[in-house]
């Protein structure tokens, strides 16, 4: 289980890095989430992975952690504001500058370029 769920954090991760490289701000803003949670994860699982436990202590000798379930109860709603500071900046972005290129330019599309002439 551990292994499936390791892949799983690692391919969020790559997922969310590769979206978050291509220059266009929608793609940013979800490989930011995706990362976001693959950081969530990661760190629910730092607690140690339990099937069929209590998340608190009531009275059992296997519980699970609540501490890291707390951290991610917190990075949930750290991520939430994240989130939706990204996606005004890149509304604001889009209207300010007209596209959404990250560095606010178009980058020049060299078979439209050869099509015209």
């Amino acid at each position: 289980m551990e292994l499936v769920y390791a892949v799983c954090v690692g391919f969020m991760s790559a997922c969310g890095i590769f979206l978050m490289l291509r220059g266009h701000t929608f793609t940013l803003v979800i490989g930011l989430t995706m990362l976001s949670y693959a950081v969530n994860l990661f760190l629910f699982a730092s607690g140690g992975l339990t099937i069929g436990a209590p998340a608190v202590l009531n009275g059992s000798e296997n519980y699970a952690d609540p501490l890291p379930q707390a951290l991610v109860l917190t990075a949930i709603v750290i991520g939430f504001a994240m989130t939706a500071f990204a996606v005004i900046l890149a509304m604001r972005g889009r209207s300010e500058l007209g596209n959404d290129h990250v560095d606010g330019t178009e980058p020049f599309d060299r078979l439209a370029a050869e099509d015209k002439s």
